[in-house]
C-alpha cells in the first residue's frame, strides 16, 4: 500500500509539469506581457516606458521559455521563475499585488460552505431517486421518472439560478437573492445556491445512478438474494447499492476538486467570495499568476482524489488489491 501511494505521488509530478506547460502556452498564446501590463495599469494611453517598468517589477521582462543571453537559459525565464515554486505550494504574489496563498486560504471556506452540502445532499437525493426508479422499473412510474430527468437535463443551469432568484428571493422573499456572511448568519445565504445546485444535478445524476443499478439487477448474486426470500427493497439497499459503490466513488472524484475550487457560475451569480469567483475575476483581469495557481491547485486536488478513490476501492471491495 505504501509503495503504491509513493508510486502514484511520483507519477503526479510529470503530470503536473505538463499541466503547467499547457496552461503557460495557452495563456501566452492569447496574451503577451505587454497586454497584461496594459490591463493591470488600467489606463487608456500608456507609454511603453510604463509598460516596461511594470514588466520589470513583476518579472515579465524575461524571455518566456528560453533565455539565450543568460548563463542558465532555462532558469532565467518567465516559465521557470513563475512555475517552479508551485511544486512547494508557494503561490507567490498576483500581478495585482495580492498574496495568492492568503487569498486561497480565505476564499476556500465560502466555496466549501456551498460545495460540501451540495455534494452530500445531491448524492443522497440522486441515489435515493435512482433506487426508487429501479424499484418501480417496467412501470409507468419509471417512464415518468426518466422523462422528468431528461427535462431537467435539458434546462440550462442559468435558468435554475435566475428562476430560483426570481421565485424564492424576489417573489416569495424567503431567502436573500445574493451575498455571503460568516457563521450562523451565513446559512440564509447558502440555502438558495445549495438548493439550485441539487435540483440542477438531479436529471443527470439520477439517470447515471439508475444505469449503474440496472447493470446489477439481473446479476447472479441478485437472483440468489431473491431466492433466499429477501424483499426487493432489501436486495436494492443491501446488495445492489453496495456492489455499485465502485463506479459511484469514481464519479465522486470528478466532483472533489469543485469542493475547494468552487463553482464559477454559482459563485459569480450569488456574489459568494469563493475560489470560483476569484478565478473568474483573475481571468477578466488577465492575472496570469492567479490563473496558473488555480489550475495547478485544481490538478493537485484531482490527483489526490484519484489516489483516495483507488485506496477506498479496497475498503468497498475486498477483491481489489493494491500492489
Amino acid at each position: 500500500m505504501i509503495y503504491y501511494i509513493i508510486h502514484r505521488f511520483l507519477y503526479a509530478f510529470p503530470l503536473l509539469m505538463g499541466v503547467n506547460i499547457l496552461t503557460f502556452v495557452l495563456f501566452f498564446v492569447v496574451n503577451s506581457p505587454d497586454d497584461m501590463a496594459r490591463m493591470q495599469l488600467g489606463q487608456k494611453h500608456i507609454t511603453q516606458q510604463a509598460i516596461n517598468i511594470w514588466k520589470q517589477q513583476h518579472g515579465y521582462d524575461l524571455p518566456l521559455i528560453w533565455n539565450e543571453k543568460a548563463d542558465n537559459p532555462i532558469a532565467e525565464t518567465i516559465f521557470y521563475q513563475k512555475s517552479v515554486h508551485l511544486f512547494v505550494f508557494d503561490f507567490g504574489i498576483s500581478d495585482s499585488g495580492r498574496n495568492i496563498g492568503a487569498d486561497i486560504k480565505q476564499r476556500m471556506w465560502p466555496s466549501l460552505a456551498v460545495a460540501l452540502p451540495s455534494l452530500v445532499i445531491g448524492l443522497f437525493v440522486n441515489i435515493s431517486l435512482a433506487l426508487m426508479i429501479v424499484l418501480f422499473r417496467n412501470t409507468y412510474l419509471e417512464h415518468l421518472g426518466i422523462m422528468l430527468c431528461v427535462m431537467l437535463m435539458s434546462i440550462s443551469g442559468l435558468f435554475y439560478i435566475i428562476g430560483g432568484q426570481f421565485l424564492l428571493s424576489k417573489i416569495l422573499l424567503l431567502v436573500p437573492i445574493s451575498g455571503f456572511d460568516s457563521g450562523v448568519n451565513g446559512i440564509k445565504f447558502l440555502i438558495l445556491p445549495v438548493l439550485i445546485a441539487v435540483i440542477s444535478g438531479i436529471g443527470s445524476g439520477v439517470r447515471w445512478y439508475r444505469t449503474l443499478f440496472l447493470e446489477e439487477v439481473e446479476k447472479d448474486y441478485v437472483r440468489t438474494a431473491r431466492a433466499k426470500g429477501l424483499s426487493e427493497t432489501q436486495v436494492l439497499f443491501k446488495h445492489i447499492l453496495k456492489n455499485a459503490m465502485l463506479p459511484i466513488l469514481t464519479g465522486i472524484v470528478v466532483i472533489l476538486p469543485l469542493l475547494f475550487m468552487g463553482s464559477l457560475l454559482t459563485e459569480s451569480f450569488f456574489s459568494i467570495p469563493g475560489l470560483g469567483s476569484y478565478t473568474i475575476d483573475a481571468i477578466n483581469r488577465q492575472d496570469f499568476a492567479i490563473v496558473r495557481s488555480m489550475v495547478f491547485l485544481g490538478s493537485v486536488l484531482y490527483i489526490i482524489g484519484l489516489l483516495l478513490t483507488d485506496i477506498s476501492y479496497t475498503l468497498v471491495d475486498p477483491r481489489v488489491r493494491l500492489s
